[in-house]
Parts: C-alpha cells; sequence; structure tokens
C-alpha cells in the first residue's frame, strides 16, 4: 500500500509543504544510498508538480496535496531502489537535447559529447556527410550530430530493436526523422557493400564482464546489460570495429570509438595491426581522461 512520506504527517490535513516534504525526502534517498539527495528529491517533486527546480525555490511554503504525495512516495519508492532518475523520468538531457530513454537503452552519459564534439569538428565544413552511429542505442549521438550538421544524412545501428524503437521516436521528436535511417544490425552486417560514411561513431559495449556486478546499482541492476557487456576484457566489439569499419569508410573518413581508459593503447595497436588506418588521435573527456580514439582511413 502505499503510504505519504512521513513529513507529511508533521504538517497539515491536508498537505505538507514543500520544504517539508523536500527536507524529507533528501534524508531517505541519502539513506538509501543514493549519491545526490537532495538533486534528486527536487527533481521527482518538480515531475510530479509539473514545475522547474526554480520553482520550488521560489515557493518553499507552496502546499503538495494528498493525491500529489502519493506520487511522489511512488517515484521516490523507485528511486530509493536505485532506479536510475533518466528511467524515472522517461528522459535524460544530452547535447541540449531532450531525450527519450526506457530500461531498454543505455542512458547517455555527458563524456559520451566527446564523440559528438570530434564528429563536429572533423565534418563541420564539410557539406551533406553521411555519417553512422553504431551500436545507436537512444540515438543520442547520431541524432546531437544531425543537431549540428543540418546537411548531413545520419544511420542509426543497433542489434536490439526496442531500443531502435526509442531512437526512432527521438528522431520524430526532433525533427531529424527525414535524414534518419534506422536499421537492427549486428554492428555492419545490415550494410550493403559499397555502403560508405564519411564518419563512423560508436559508443559500443566496453565493460568487461567480470565487472559488471561491481558497478553502482543504478547500472548494473537496471541498465541493458546487451549495452554494457563488452566480454572478457571488455574489447569484443571493439576489436570488430576496428577490423570491418574500413570497408564502411569513405576515402579519408573518421572512425571516432568511444572506451575504457584501460583500453586505449591495445585498441589503438589493433588500428595498426589492420593496417587501414593513416592516424590515430587519442582525446580525453572533461575529467581528463583518454576516451575517444579517432582513426583516419587512407
Amino acid at each position: 500500500m502505499t503510504t505519504s512520506p512521513p513529513a507529511a504527517r508533521s504538517e497539515t490535513k491536508t498537505g505538507t509543504r514543500v520544504c517539508a516534504l523536500l527536507s524529507c525526502l533528501e534524508k531517505r534517498l541519502a539513506d538509501a544510498g543514493v549519491d545526490s539527495p537532495g538533486l534528486d528529491a527536487r527533481l521527482i517533486l518538480a515531475v510530479v508538480l509539473g514545475c522547474d527546480r526554480a520553482h520550488l525555490h521560489a515557493h518553499p511554503e507552496k502546499m503538495v496535496f494528498p493525491e500529489e504525495l502519493a506520487r511522489v512516495e511512488s517515484l521516490a519508492q523507485r528511486r530509493m531502489a536505485r532506479e536510475p532518475m533518466a528511467y524515472i523520468m522517461g528522459e535524460r538531457e544530452f547535447w541540449s537535447m531532450s531525450l527519450l530513454v526506457s530500461p531498454g537503452v543505455l542512458i547517455p552519459r555527458p563524456e559520451t559529447e566527446l564523440l559528438v564534439e570530434r564528429a563536429v569538428a572533423l565534418l563541420g565544413k564539410k557539406g551533406q556527410s553521411r555519417i553512422l552511429d553504431l551500436c545507436a542505442g537512444s540515438g543520442a549521438v547520431g541524432l546531437a550530430v544531425a543537431s549540428e550538421l543540418p546537411k548531413a544524412r545520419v544511420t542509426l545501428l543497433d542489434l536490439c530493436s526496442k531500443a531502435l524503437g526509442v531512437a526512432r521516436r527521438n528522431a520524430e521528436r526532433l525533427g531529424f526523422g527525414s535524414r534518419t535511417g534506422l536499421l537492427v544490425s549486428d554492428l555492419f552486417g545490415v550494410l550493403a557493400k559499397g555502403d560508405e560514411f564519411d564518419l563512423i561513431a560508436s559508443n559500443p559495449p566496453y565493460v568487461a564482464t567480470g565487472e559488471l556486478d561491481g558497478l553502482m546499482p543504478e547500472v548494473s541492476s537496471f541498465e541493458p546489460r546487451i549495452a554494457l557487456d563488452g566480454g572478457a576484457d571488455g574489447m569484443d566489439l571493439i576489436r570488430r570495429i576496428i577490423e570491418e569499419a574500413p570497408a564502411y569508410l569513405a576515402r579519408g573518413g573518421f572512425l571516432l570509438i568511444e572506451m575504457d581508459p584501460r583500453q586505449m593503447t591495445e585498441a589503438e595497436a589493433l588500428s595498426e595491426e589492420q593496417g587501414s588506418y593513416r592516424s590515430a588521435r587519442r582525446h580525453n573527456d572533461l575529467a581528463g581522461r583518454e576516451r575517444v580514439l579517432e582513426l583516419q582511413g587512407a
């Protein structure tokens, strides 16, 4: 049975003030091990009340009534079980875009914006670019690039049809449906011989199988393993991408791969062994860690 938060009993029979409710929620979330209890408490209340966090700050005496309290409690219980806020809210901001997300897709991370940054830097002066977002998930990378390059044609590939369903909704919602192609594929498998792209960007699964259960509960218990598990050393798909990508790169085209910093040296060595790349560059994320390997085809 759903119950109202304890703070409700310290107020009136008809409702609870925002300030009291936030204080209670923050403590309960902190006790549950949530790493941003204050922010998440405000997000939950803002979602229920249909306002932004600034409104909550400006109106701490606003009353929250029983029906709203029940919804707050329902969402709070989910967060205390460590379900990610992105799934609770149904969306996540990425590259200043609001993207739909669901438990079938990996939640876009800030460090992945580095793929978009590099893609735009490499193709910004080019006309009608052909871009492939490999292991596309929610479509975050490809759609963000599309938002910056209005003449670009973007293809999104993912093995999971459920994820591509979310990506399709995002493409339509953002107005990019007419220049976005979406196909279920095991990496490049669905592509025809002769399909070429000016840039291929990929955020593949790259967590080592043995490390998955040691991740924070929000990730290990809720995000799809298919989008995380990169095999024994996390390199299974990275190896395949480096080996197979040259057949689909236009002359002088670029391959961008996000990976764990510990995988960078081996990945670069693999690109040299492959023999179809003429240059390799490493790029650091905002935390200063090597995150994206940039390879240019011959």
